[in-house]
């Protein structure tokens, strides 16, 4: 249980890490290449992927470089939910993903479903839509809430895009440590290309923040993992440990670091989250 707790609290300290940045004047896009950098290192070095004998024509690049935008996209819009919805809701919204991502492997996958399945769904569904439609904040006007929810859609729906077509390169043959190699490598190349076409100047602080960036969101990665292996035979422990913690981490990271208010609606769509992710690990 160590590891899927200090996995789940890189994963909320990702979040804080780029909250705090926001405040702190950090570009968000150098730090985004460096976190990259970072995560390629530690990946290569972690896993051990085998990239000497990888096949050039079998490899699924277009899939590969899809993942490669869609990664750093996904930050992006990570850092606007945070800023603009809170971290309260948007590690909700981030971690009930996995609802949406479990609903398009039925339909892409045929993956077989019980009703226990189904119904963990079908709450985390309500759970995103109270979520999403509950105001971050009382005197915000129409227009900060709707960019808030639009932010917040952005992240539920692009970290189940990212599991998606993880399981569908996973399903092409290639493994999943030389999938994330070559994704995070791709990221990193892609960030710099449009930070030099900008014309970015770039600063040993964006650095040192990308740096600890990248040590967190692989460590997120890296723990979940090992946790996986080592408790092979129980799954629904690991998956349901890491979604409530970082979502129990999100809502006192909310409330005590950064003031956030929890109303009976966002409590409630928090309670059906939760109930929803045991839904679907005792499903497994």
């Amino acid at each position: 249980m160590e590891l899927i707790f200090l996995a789940a609290l890189c994963s909320v300290l990702v979040s804080i890490l780029l909250k705090k940045s926001k405040t702190k004047g950090f570009d968000l896009l150098q730090m985004i290449a460096w976190n990259y950098a970072v995560g390629s290192i530690l990946c290569f070095f972690w896993f051990k992927p085998d990239l000497v004998h990888i096949s050039v024509q079998n490899t699924p690049w277009w899939l590969i470089t899809v993942l490669a935008v869609v990664l750093p996209t996904i930050f992006v819009f990570l850092s606007k939910s945070l800023d603009s919805a809170g971290i309260l809701k948007t590690e909700i919204a981030q971690r009930l993903s996995v609802v949406l991502s479990l609903a398009a492997a039925y339909f892409l996958f045929d993956e077989q479903f019980n009703s226990l399945k189904w119904i963990g769904i079908a709450l985390g569904l309500v759970a995103v839509m109270i979520i999403v439609l509950t105001r971050s904040v009382a005197r915000d006007s129409p227009d900060q809430n709707h960019k808030a929810m639009l932010y917040l859609l952005c992240v539920w729906i692009g970290y189940a895009l990212v599991d998606v077509l993880l399981k569908y390169t996973t399903s092409l043959g290639l493994q999943f440590a030389v999938s994330l190699n070559l994704m995070f490598i791709m990221a990193f190349v892609l960030c710099v290309g449009y930070l030099a076409l900008q014309k970015t100047e770039w600063s040993a602080r964006n650095l040192a923040a990308g740096m600890l960036l990248g040590i967190l969101n692989f460590a997120n990665i890296a723990l979940y993992v090992k946790a996986h292996i080592l408790l092979k035979d129980s799954p629904a422990i690991v998956f349901a440990g890491m979604n409530i913690l970082v979502v129990v981490l999100g809502v006192i990271a909310g409330l005590v670091v950064f003031k956030e208010r929890l109303n009976f609606r966002l409590a409630l769509g928090i309670l059906l989250g939760i109930a929803g992710v045991m839904c679907l690990a005792l499903s497994i």
